[in-house]
């Protein structure tokens, strides 16, 4: 069963849609349960520190995994780049009171999401990118690889039944 605060964020999303011209985009996804965000932010310069003034989701999910997107951009707006990245999953369970255990893995992706817009935005600017960054940017590129792969076998498996069937 889902909290209040997880059922707000569901009925209601905050930040949620496209956004034009981003700073930095992250696309992350789960290949298990099929879960897809996509993160958008926009990053100005305040007092001297980069800030995440504006940021928008787009999520193909259950509701968890909605909750966890709008959660992650309430948690975020208005924090520098570094205090976004210091925004765990843990932080986003409790600021939505829980999470079922089947369902924790839905905050996981939110954050991992951000952290690609984040890595995005350093990156296009030619900003330093830190190691732990980069890291987590390159296992998030080769899961993105293998549920491409995996997508394009299922297709194909598909085209061949339909095939055989004609």
């Amino acid at each position: 069963m889902y909290s209040k605060e997880v059922m707000k964020h569901f009925s209601n999303p905050k930040n949620f849609g496209e956004m034009k011209d981003p700073d930095g985009v992250g696309k992350v996804g789960n290949i298990i349960c099929g879960d897809i965000m996509w993160l958008y932010i926009k990053v100005k310069e305040k007092k001297g520190k980069k800030t995440i003034t504006d940021v928008k989701f787009k999520t193909l999910g259950c509701a968890a995994a909605i909750a966890s997107s709008s959660m992650t951009t309430v948690l975020v707006k208005g924090k520098t780049v570094e205090e976004a990245l210091a925004i765990t999953k843990e932080d986003v369970l409790k600021a939505l009171s829980g999470l079922p255990p089947m369902k924790v893995h839905c905050s996981l992706l939110a954050t991992e999401a951000l952290a690609e817009a984040v890595y995005d935005y350093l990156k296009k600017n030619n900003l330093e990118i830190p190691k732990f960054l980069q890291e987590h940017h390159e296992r998030i590129e080769k899961e993105n690889k293998e549920a491409e792969k995996k997508y394009e076998e299922f297709m194909k498996s598909q085209e061949q039944m339909l095939s055989c069937k004609k």
